[in-house]
């Protein structure tokens, strides 16, 4: 396995790997305490959806306009900047739980927060594309960040509920900016950040030349497309996880969670699978991982006991934990020094966004059926997906470069552009 740590002897990654950490960390502690927040303030689900609209869907609207906006700056000026808003939004949502509750403004401050944080990790993700993709440890790096994200995930929202329930909602949320201004710091101070030579555009340029680039090019659309279908399929099931395991279970408060944490594992799980099948082919380790979740979800529609469930959620979350990184290495690979901010971003906010349908979709089968309604439709559909998947590969690889392939595995390469930018060598020596 020390191979397999390799990137951490790369700088800056981890650097970008703490902060990236970090804000997964912060994302997951201020969606918990906003929400108990917005909750407790109104006494009324309508705000509290209003809010996960307004943190979470919404911001993917706007994420990808101020990518482009902000991945012509240097990325020791950028991101830090954006770490210090992060804060600062922080600051003033803690003084509203302190004073006077405004619905409008913490709705305001929270679609703020969610294209910052979007951004940052969309900057982040081409910082570490630039890094480690010369070296040839992107797929391992990558792996290393998912672990970050699957214990920020889990890590973050126990921490918001200890913070809120032995020092209040603001305390969490003071926490929360102080987090955020660590990463500045640290990040401010961080040398051999890659930085693109290339001449200024306006971002609305930028912003259009990559859409153009996630159109034009076959196999990037295939996955973004894919990933965006499939991110409502794996989340149709989220809302209604509480009424599964309370109802059709008959689970206590207890063992919800222990449910919620047994699918967190397994991405844990999954990750560190990934860093072992780096040289897999990239399509196959996306099918594969992906129907593995459609295995879990059928048989957690069919579960009788907690037990079982849980069982089956490990390999669900190994699934969900190679699937996703197996999807952002593959775009990775496939995108230009130049695109590599733009498009990433663009994955992230469709991660942001599609869950939005996602939550909808589940929602309206449970009324129309149950829990396990839920689960059943969502398996077929993800199966479904799979198989489209496999019927589509025989036309990608007869593209125009048809012997070409990536590093990832088998995925033909982008047309050569007729301009690429150089990338300055960010230092490589170890630590």
């Amino acid at each position: 396995m020390r191979g397999r740590f390799a990137p951490l002897a790369v700088r800056p990654f981890g650097r970008l790997l703490a902060s990236y950490t970090l804000n997964e960390l912060g994302d997951a502690v201020g969606i918990v305490a906003l929400a108990v927040l917005v909750y407790n303030s109104t006494e009324a689900v309508a705000p509290t959806a209003a809010f996960f609209i307004a943190a979470k869907f919404l911001p993917a609207i706007v994420a990808p306009a101020l990518t482009a906006r902000l991945d012509q700056i240097a990325l020791r000026r950028s991101l830090p900047a954006l770490y210090v808003l992060e804060a600062i939004v922080f600051t003033a949502l803690a003084l509203i739980a302190d004073g006077t509750f405004v619905l409008v403004l913490v709705l305001a401050l929270g679609l703020l927060d969610g294209a910052l944080a979007i951004t940052g990790r969309g900057l982040t993700r081409g910082a570490v594309a630039g890094v480690l993709q010369p070296v040839g440890r992107l797929k391992e790096g990558n792996a290393l960040m998912n672990i970050g994200f699957a214990i920020s995930s889990v890590g973050g929202a126990a921490l918001a509920g200890l913070l809120i329930a032995e020092f209040g909602v603001a305390t969490a949320l003071y926490v929360d900016a102080a987090s955020f201004l660590t990463i500045a710091v640290i990040m401010a101070f961080t040398r051999g950040l890659p930085e693109i030579r290339m001449e200024r555009e306006p971002w609305a340029e930028r912003f259009s030349a990559g859409m153009r680039f996630a159109r034009s090019n076959a196999v990037i659309r295939f996955l973004l497309v894919g990933q965006a279908i499939a991110l409502v399929l794996f989340t149709l099931v989220i809302p209604i996880e509480v009424i599964y395991a309370k109802e059709s279970l008959g689970a206590s408060d207890a063992g919800f969670g222990i449910l919620l944490a047994s699918w967190g594992a397994g991405i844990v799980v999954g990750s560190l699978i990934y860093l072992l099948l780096k040289q897999r082919s990239a399509f196959g380790l996306i099918v594969i991982s992906t129907a593995l979740i459609g295995i879990a979800y059928l048989g957690m529609a069919t579960a009788e006991t907690l037990f079982v469930a849980c069982a089956i959620s490990v390999v669900g979350g190994a699934g969900n934990g190679v699937q996703w990184i197996a999807v952002v290495t593959a775009v990775q690979e496939m995108t230009p020094v130049d695109y590599q901010a733009r498009i990433v971003g663009l994955l992230e906010s469709l991660g942001a966004a599609m869950p939005g349908i996602g939550y909808l979709i589940g929602g309206a089968l449970v009324a129309l059926g149950s829990p396990r309604t839920a689960y059943a439709v969502a398996g077929a559909g993800v199966f479904v997906l799979v198989l489209s998947a496999l019927v589509l590969r025989p036309k990608l690889d007869r593209g125009k470069h048809p012997l070409q392939r990536s590093v990832a595995g088998d995925m033909p390469l982008p047309e050569p552009l007729a301009a690429t930018p150089t990338l300055e060598p960010a230092r490589r020596d170890a630590r």
